[in-house]
Order: structure tokens, then C-alpha cells, then sequence
């Protein structure tokens, strides 16, 4: 059976804080299908994360999820919660662990992920081979959670 987006996580609600969807899009040549969300906190736009499906060589330096919190709004623990809140997606279509990704030194953001239980890789260069490389890309912290 193939990959079918779910009109059921169009929107997550979880208390204070909801997903929105902004964009579903298929997979690429090098891109897997993501949901895009809105991060509301209170019904504002706080930020933004993504949760790619499935698996490919990009995927364990890109990571499954990404988050941004829009400056003003961080510090208030809403990536941690986003992220929670997309597993039920990635649970959904199978998933069973997920690979997410940071610069070596935002440290915020490897925070948040070991505060989701994200057990830490490897600290590593970027191949040039994967997709996003550009010069001087930062070293990467890899982490994976187990869902």
C-alpha cells in the first residue's frame, strides 16, 4: 500500500498550542512527503514545523522533523510541544523511529530534542552528497527518537 496524506492531521490540537496545516507535498527526487504546519500558541502564528514520511539517504542528515519558533516566541517551550504533537502523524503512517537533526552549536534546539527523549549519534561534517549542503555548513548533531 502506498503513502496517502490523512485529511485527519489537517489540524492537532493539544491544549494551549495547535497545528495548522500550511502545505502537504508529495516526494521528490530527493524529498520524502511532508505535512507543513503553523505552530499556534493561543490561536497566534508562534512558528512553523514540518514532518517528512518514510526514509532515504537525505533523511538521517535533514532530519524527519523540522521546527522553527519565530524569535519573539521563543523560550516558551513550544518546539518541544509541536514536535510531541506531530509523532501521532509519524506513528500513523508506521513509523517507528525518526532521525532529527541541528547545528552543533543551537544549543536551544538540541534541548528541545533531547527533552522529546532524542538520543544523540553522532556529531558530524555534512556530505557533500546530501541535498541542502552548501559551504560551510555547520557541523550537525544527529539524533534519533524511538517512537
Amino acid at each position: 500500500m502506498g503513502f496517502a496524506f490523512q485529511d485527519r492531521f489537517n489540524r492537532i490540537d493539544g491544549g494551549d498550542i495547535a497545528l495548522q496545516i500550511r502545505e502537504r507535498a508529495e516526494s521528490g527526487r530527493v524529498t520524502l512527503p511532508y505535512y507543513y504546519y503553523d505552530i499556534l500558541a493561543h490561536g497566534v502564528p508562534v512558528g512553523k514545523i514540518s514532518i517528512r514520511i518514510g526514509d532515504n539517504f537525505h533523511t538521517y542528515y535533514n532530519g524527519h522533523i523540522g521546527y522553527e519558533v519565530d524569535p519573539e516566541f521563543r523560550g516558551h517551550g513550544y518546539a518541544r510541544r509541536a514536535c510531541a504533537l506531530v509523532l501521532d502523524v509519524a506513528r500513523f503512517h508506521g513509523m517507528t523511529r525518526l532521525y532529527i537533526t541541528c547545528a552543533e552549536d543551537n544549543a536551544p534546539s538540541w534541548r528541545t530534542i533531547e527533552g522529546l527523549g532524542g538520543k544523540l549519534l553522532e556529531v558530524c561534517e555534512m556530505p557533500r552528497e546530501y541535498f541542502a549542503w552548501y559551504e560551510g555548513i555547520p557541523r550537525h548533531r544527529m539524533y534519533q527518537l524511538d517512537l
